[in-house]
């Protein structure tokens, strides 16, 4: 987004248009359409999350990243893009105040870039506040979350508007960031390490050591790796924020360095994790080495060389499988390393502009700067390590007061026997099968656990009534076969059964030797499903006739339905 248009207003013969909002139809085009793009990422950040959880919490953390774009994408339109990019009166370097409630109308010569701008901006605020919730898997309360992700646009805005907004501090002293390695990722790590941190470990994390859980899905994982790398395309090329002009070439590079940057990060996760495990493949080490690497080039994407890009994707990856197991050891547990891929990697990315970063003439994206390493001196170096320390500030210390007061609201914390019985059942009334889920509610039984409210709640993945129908179809065939020993013990081994081909109801004779005993009454035979079936809850039909002058009775558990 720092692409040398946002932050520089253009004179249009009587009146002028914000930097933000200098946008020609084909590149409206290219920014609703990266936009669109960017949205997707939301499915993978859900996969990658779900894989990484244990099952009975793989719907909760979906229904967090559903809440995070409803809940999330109100607040910003509410107040969230007038705190980063307003043009009030009261606008000052710390935040930009005006245009809440977003709505221009049909009349405005701008309503067209205005909404390309705001639905832009939108892509990235939902994917900042997304990254929390999977360093808050398994063991968050669902409605703190709600409220969390409510009020967390606050943490993302504010420091977005210092980097890219006309108003912001570290934007006026000439920081660089062109797709949000500081003010989506690093934020949205550290805001995800503050929170971890807070809600403390998982129930028994660490218990037997510092090695990494089970995945639930590693498929899933996997998957998400997959949509993000799509996703992130379209979230570093879209931020070159147009076509026109000279941008289309540096979006095409975006795209390749974005590429070249996943490919070294990728290569030395892969390295490391064979090393590590001593010729084992740890998925997890795979994908958060090449979202790390991701992460890194985002800030400068098409400031680099392609062998740059390997670089720093490769540095950016050590750094995060390096990161993941130290915050373990520190007690900090984050589930989908989070905490390590966007933060620790955010950070990185961050610096990297101030050693690497080209002068992308004709562009003003740098102000005419160049990296360290380029010949540019220690000035964009500075700036650069100036805004990690900025956002790394901010972001952890935004989340624990934000956290603190939500906890005095709700808790933050699931009650111990729900973060035993899994997310999904206790909050979503969702009970999968063979996951433990029994001996869960049979060790809380003793303790006096009030289990009412889920009791009686069916697995998912079948049919309850076709599952009664199927327990009575059962109970009615045992019936009659408890009939059929019994009538063959009372007339012997000789008793002649007989059923009329094409009746629906057989008419069985017995003819006994002794005298006196006479069965001559009808009812039901066995008969394929086709037919008719056996019911166990309706007494119409007499059963059994009169045995040695006995009067009639009724089985209270057997008839049968037409």
């Amino acid at each position: 987004m720092n692409n040398g248009t946002v932050g520089a207003p253009r004179n249009h013969s009587n009146y002028v248009i914000p930097g933000l909002y200098d946008l020609s139809v084909e590149d409206t085009n290219w920014v609703l359409t990266s936009s669109f793009i960017i949205f997707t990422m939301q499915t993978g950040f859900g996969m990658l999350e779900s894989g990484c959880v244990s099952i009975k919490n793989e719907v909760n953390i979906m229904m967090k990243n559903v809440i995070d774009i409803v809940l999330g994408g109100f607040t910003y339109w509410l107040f969230g893009y007038g705190m980063s990019f307003g043009r009030g009166p009261l606008s000052n370097p710390f935040i930009a105040i005006g245009d809440f409630l977003l709505d221009p109308p049909v009349g405005d010569a701008l309503m067209g870039q205005i909404f390309a701008a705001f639905l832009f901006q939108l892509s990235f605020a939902t994917t900042a506040t997304t990254i929390v919730s999977g360093a808050m898997a398994e063991r968050c309360n669902f409605k703190a979350y709600c409220l969390f992700s409510f009020l967390n646009t606050v943490v993302y805005c504010i420091p977005a508007g210092w980097v890219w907004g006309e108003h912001g501090f570290l934007n006026k002293l000439g920081a660089v960031d062109i797709a949000g390695s500081g003010p989506v990722h690093l934020i949205g790590g550290a805001s995800a390490f503050a929170s971890a941190a807070m809600l403390g470990p998982r129930l028994g994390r660490y218990s037997e050591g510092y090695d990494p859980l089970p995945l639930g899905n590693p498929v899933n994982a996997c998957m998400g790796l997959f949509v993000l790398w799509w996703g992130w395309l379209a979230f570093n090329s879209g931020s070159t924020y147009g076509v026109s002009g000279a941008k289309w070439q540096y979006a095409a590079r975006a795209a390749v360095m974005t590429m070249m940057g996943s490919f070294g990060g990728g290569f030395t996760s892969s390295i490391y994790s064979f090393w590590r495990h001593g010729g084992g493949m740890d998925i997890m080490d795979l994908i958060n080495g090449v979202l790390g690497s991701l992460v890194s080039i985002t800030a400068g994407c098409f400031l680099y060389r392609a062998w740059e890009a390997l670089v720093i994707g490769a540095i950016g990856s050590l750094f995060c499988v390096l990161a993941m197991p130290l915050f373990d050891r520190m007690g900090v547990d984050d589930p989908v390393g989070a905490s390590a891929v966007h933060g620790v990697c955010g950070i990185w990315g961050v610096i990297a502009v101030g050693l690497f970063a080209d002068n992308p003439i004709p562009l003003d994206t740098t102000n005419g700067r160049s990296g360290l390493f380029k010949g540019g001196g220690w000035y964009l170096l500075g700036i650069q390590t100036l805004s990690a320390l900025c956002l790394v500030c901010w972001g952890i210390c935004s989340t624990f007061l934000l956290l603190y007061v939500i906890n005095k609201i709700i808790p933050i914390r699931m009650d111990p026997h729900e973060e035993l019985l899994g997310a999904d059942l206790t909050e979503h009334r969702i009970r999968h099968s063979q996951i433990g889920l029994s001996r869960a509610i049979s060790a809380l039984a003793p303790i006096k656990v009030d289990l009412k409210d889920i009791a009686g709640i069916q697995p998912i993945g079948i049919n309850p009534g076709h599952e009664r129908s199927i327990d009575q179809l059962r109970a009615a065939e045992d019936k009659l076969q408890q009939w059929q020993s019994y009538l063959e013990q009372v007339s012997g081994p000789r008793a002649n059964l007989k059923m009329d081909a094409g009746q629906s109801h057989a008419d069985i004779n017995f003819k006994p030797r002794t005298a006196g005993n006479v069965f001559n009454r009808r009812i039901p035979a066995r008969k394929s499903i086709s037919g008719g079936l056996y019911r166990a809850n309706n007494s119409e039909l007499p059963v059994i006739g009169s045995v040695m002058g006995q009067k009639p009775e009724k089985d209270p558990n057997f008839a049968w339905v037409d």
